[in-house]
């Protein structure tokens, strides 16, 4: 969770937004993607895609929401559906490509970490 706090931070700074709106989204992801990974397996992809679609609807309506009350801005709740559909299929895309180099890459580092280093028979 701290970790999302101190990016959330950087994404603000970085993109010129009010400092706290992404971060107070990003601890709700933190936690959405917590459930999600007690409840749910992660060899599934489609698991991982309805996982990264809803935080993708989650995060984008929350930001949005937020800025509405912050900046008094107008709901204009077309060009935010049509935003939030694009972004939604892209986050879904790299899913599709990214996730499954990083599922091997974890086996990978899991088969190096759960090595046996102890002898199997004493003398």
């Amino acid at each position: 969770m701290p970790l999302g706090i101190i990016l959330g931070i950087i994404l603000d700074l970085l993109t010129g937004k009010i400092i706290g709106i992404s971060s107070i989204m990003f601890v709700i992801i933190v936690i959405l993607a917590d459930i999600y990974d007690k409840n749910f397996s992660k060899d599934n992809r489609m698991t991982i895609m309805i996982m990264v679609i809803s935080t993708t609807f989650i995060y984008e309506f929350g930001i949005y929401i937020l800025n509405v009350f912050k900046l008094s801005i107008n709901l204009e709740l077309i060009s935010f559906i049509k935003i939030l559909i694009i972004e939604a299929i892209y986050n879904t895309l790299l899913t599709i490509i990214i996730y499954p180099i990083i599922q091997n890459m974890g086996t990978l580092l899991e088969d190096i970490f759960k090595e046996q280093k102890i002898l199997t028979r004493y003398f």
